[in-house]
């Protein structure tokens, strides 16, 4: 035994030798339970729930392949990540698991190149977040009398994190009140977010830019290992 194991290590030194690489391991999406089934991903990444920052990449399937198109810093809620069927709202942390993206919006005008569907925002604008409003997790303008002020989100308010956003499809198509509203890809803030993924200006530029609905684009939200792990969506 000992000497076929020295044997089959002399193999491996002689190939790294003479140039050859180890097998590389498939791309994050191919690994992936699910990719939504268009041919555009984002993947949003970080090291466990307990984490505040991580990375976002964003992918292309060519000739049955993934290929990666870019790549950036991100940061997530400041309590962390969890299952996103079992979130709930108000509480800082980022949804885990696979979504749609609705449509694009900004305070900025969208980025050239841009053919996204992309909503200005006005001083009109409203993301609703009040559980008891008939609007709940829906951009408004303007905000309905049954959408309070105090329980929801003055898009124009936030003038850097909003200055470009993608909304994430989270609790979005069958809304469960209480579980969470007014999850986005935005801009960096000063720190982590209420629950969003954010990442660089120049990174939400670029997303913008690369995004293609009849593409089948999905964002991916999740964590490298665990029960929360990104290969599980």
């Amino acid at each position: 035994m000992r000497t076929a194991l020295a044997a089959a290590a002399l193999v491996s030194a002689s190939a790294l030798m003479l140039g050859a690489t180890p097998a590389a391991s498939p791309p994050l999406p191919a690994r992936m339970a699910d990719t939504g089934g268009g041919t555009q991903l984002i993947t949003a990444v970080a090291a466990g729930t307990g984490s505040t920052a991580g990375t976002v990449t964003w992918w292309d399937r060519r000739g049955g392949k993934w290929v990666k198109a870019g790549s950036a810093a991100a940061r997530f809620g400041a309590k962390g990540l969890v299952e996103g069927a079992s979130r709930r709202q108000n509480t800082n942390t980022t949804p885990t698991g696979l979504y749609d993206l609705p449509f694009a919006f900004g305070i900025k005008a969208a980025p050239s190149g841009t053919v996204y569907k992309y909503r200005p925002v006005h001083q009109s604008s409203w993301w609703c977040e009040d559980n008891a409003s008939r609007s709940y997790n829906r951009w408004t303008e303007p905000r309905p009398a049954d959408c309070r002020a105090s329980e929801s989100e003055h898009l124009v308010a936030y003038p850097s994190q909003h200055a470009y956003a993608l909304v994430v499809g989270f609790n979005y198509h069958s809304r469960v009140h209480g579980r969470g509203a007014g999850i986005f890809l935005h801009v960096n803030g000063r720190g982590a977010t209420a629950g969003c993924v954010s990442v660089p200006a120049d990174a939400m530029r670029r997303i913008l830019t690369w995004v293609r609905l009849g593409r089948g684009p999905h964002i991916a939200i999740g964590t490298t290992g665990g029960r929360t792990a990104i290969t599980r969506y």
